[in-house]
């Protein structure tokens, strides 16, 4: 079977090529935006929207005006992948996967992508890797990348450049290890599952939350685009870093070792969109308990459920395995020995006990069993 994986890297660029990495992902920014300018003129004036093909020749014609002749001086395939980005943006909205397309900020997700693997070099025994008008570039060799590139993705965060490659090689099909769990998710709990076993919560941003806040207040005193309030900005970056590598390890961690010991794992499907939605209300109809609400959603927005889930997916796909969405309601109030429902079973946020036939347990754990139930009972559907 085929796998797709991606090996990132943080590089080691030198002056020259660090100012050619922020000029490259300034034209991909800037052609990004004129792209989209162009096609919400188009939609006001009643004309039907460009495709990628299209745009591509607009594109030509960038490079070779005067105007914008120094869009030449920049690989032409990261141009061309940022105007599929804005296609592909197009066709989630239509889909109503996602928002409209917005207008990219300087500063803000600056990447580029190189998509023609042929021009692409990669040196793993000297930790550097060769791209189209940068050279060759050293970067912090951690791992070994294994596969074929496909292409290569630069992205800048928190004052770093990074390089990501994404590589396809052909593996033996897996035989999924291990039995079915179920799990439920939690902000006290990160995660219970049906056995017991409990993952405590990281509460990356929570821990920071202090030192981010005085390191925002101290930008908001600060000269805007003056020296020190460049300082100050990345400052902010870096904690913002921190505070995402740190969630984001977690989640490696915790993913794995639950997808290696298991071959099946039922998980409810959260719509975390709507959980964390805000309470303010409006002013003829103002919320209610605002304030803990706000802090409710930061604690689940905190949590990374959406990110577990998706690394959850890949990796039990790549071992054998199976992940089973199962909808969330009523799994804490559903007793699992006599099958009764009532909001009166779970006497608190941690304990459960039936009022029907008695039976207690943590109600996390009985969240987790049911999740179970209902994803055996998914997974025979389908199967059928």
């Amino acid at each position: 079977m085929q796998r797709l994986q991606a090996f990132k890297f943080e590089l080691k660029p030198n002056g020259d090529q660090a100012r050619d990495l922020r000029r490259f992902a300034g034209s991909c920014r800037f052609v990004y935006n004129r792209a989209l300018a162009l096609q919400q003129e188009r939609y006001a004036t009643g004309e039907k929207k460009l495709g990628y093909f299209g745009l591509s020749k607009l594109l030509t014609e960038w490079r070779n005006s005067t105007e914008t002749a120094w869009l030449a001086d920049v690989p032409v395939h990261p141009l061309q992948q940022s105007l599929k980005d804005l296609d592909q943006a197009y066709a989630n909205f239509f889909a109503k996967r996602a928002d409209a397309p917005r207008f990219k900020k300087k500063g803000q997700s600056d990447s580029f992508r190189y998509s023609d693997s042929e021009k692409i070099k990669l040196d793993q025994a000297n930790s550097r890797i060769f791209l189209p008008k940068l050279g060759w570039l050293r970067y912090r060799n951690s791992r070994e990348v294994l596969g074929v590139v496909k292409n290569v993705t630069v992205s800048q965060s928190g004052g770093k450049w990074f390089v990501s490659i994404q590589t396809e090689r052909e593996v033996e099909r897996p035989i999924p290890q291990g039995g079915a769990v179920g799990i439920d998710m939690g902000i006290v709990r990160f995660a219970t599952l049906s056995d017991g076993t409990v993952y405590a919560p990281l509460n990356s941003f929570k821990r920071h939350e202090t030192r981010l806040r005085k390191a925002q207040q101290a930008l908001s005193r600060k000269v805007k685009f003056s020296n020190n309030w460049k300082k100050a900005k990345a400052r902010v970056q870096r904690i913002h870093s921190r505070i995402r590598n740190a969630r984001r390890d977690f989640l490696h961690k915790t993913s794995t070792a639950i997808s290696k010991n298991h071959a099946m794992v039922c998980i409810e499907d959260l719509q975390v969109g709507n959980m964390t939605k805000s309470a303010a209300g409006t002013i003829a109809q103002p919320g209610r308990n605002v304030r803990g609400k706000s802090g409710l959603n930061k604690s689940i927005l905190d949590q990374g459920w959406f990110e577990f889930r998706r690394q959850l997916d890949y990796k039990l796909a790549w071992r054998g395995g199976w992940l089973i969405a199962v909808p969330p309601q009523n799994t804490s109030r559903t007793c699992p020995c006599c099958g009764h429902v009532s909001a009166d079973n779970r006497q608190t946020q941690d304990r459960f006990e039936c009022v029907e036939c008695g039976f207690k347990e943590n109600a996390d754990v009985v969240g987790a069993i049911n999740v179970l139930r209902a994803g055996h009972g998914r997974r025979f559907c389908r199967d059928v």
